[in-house]
């Protein structure tokens, strides 16, 4: 927990190990039940979204609304996996702490195991490891409301794969929502004939 490696070298680039026990970029709320309702809702998104993937690509929507929604499907599905199976198989997790309203972090090393993991199903952390500091210790300016002054590091938070595939999809719709979310039509063009002659009983149209 908290062991990290520069990539290529580079301290603005790192493979940093935590546990996550909440949503996307460390967002928490209600101990363990909360855990739970978030594995739950997790779940029922995924189901959802695997019917709706489906749905609009049978209906012929745009490639690139396809690959959108597929990246925040599979985003959602390696979260999900994560919070349903890691405290099964890992001897070492982080811990909810009912008395203190927190979780307790761990020392040494994780370990797989199959005589029961540190948390029962659903009740999983999710992985993040991805952390790029690149600027550090650097000041809002004294004029910003609330934060003024203080000091703040750019990127700060510690995120994985899966987040980062919610973030592009739901970011490129959001830009690009008008040109992506729409169908494909497949329009016939006929070719209409039109003529000054008159028609009448005797008049054979050819």
């Amino acid at each position: 927990m908290g062991e990290h490696i520069n990539i290529l070298g580079q301290k603005w680039s790192q493979l940093y190990f935590i546990e996550n026990e909440g949503m996307a970029w460390g967002w928490k709320w209600g101990g363990s039940w909360g855990k739970m309702a978030l594995t739950l809702f997790r779940l029922a998104a995924v189901i959802f979204g695997t019917w709706y993937l489906v749905r609009i690509v049978r209906h012929h929507y745009s490639k690139g609304f396809i690959i959108c929604a597929a990246l925040i499907y599979a985003g959602a599905l390696g979260n999900l996996l994560d919070s349903m199976f890691y405290g099964m198989i890992f001897d070492k997790g982080m811990m909810y702490d009912a008395a203190s309203n927190q979780y307790i972090y761990y020392y040494g090393l994780a370990h797989l195991t199959t005589h029961g993991g540190y948390q029962s199903f659903l009740h999983g952390n999710v992985v993040d490891m991805l952390y790029f500091p690149m600027i550090e210790n650097a000041q809002f300016p004294k004029w910003v409301p609330f934060v003024g002054g203080s000091e703040f590091t750019f990127f700060s938070p510690i995120f994985n794969i899966a987040d980062a595939s919610i973030s592009i999809g739901v970011i490129t719709l959001l830009l690009f929502q008008k040109r992506l979310v729409r169908r494909k039509h497949h329009e016939e063009h006929h070719q209409t004939i039109t003529t000054n002659s008159e028609l009448s009983d005797q008049a054979q149209v050819m």
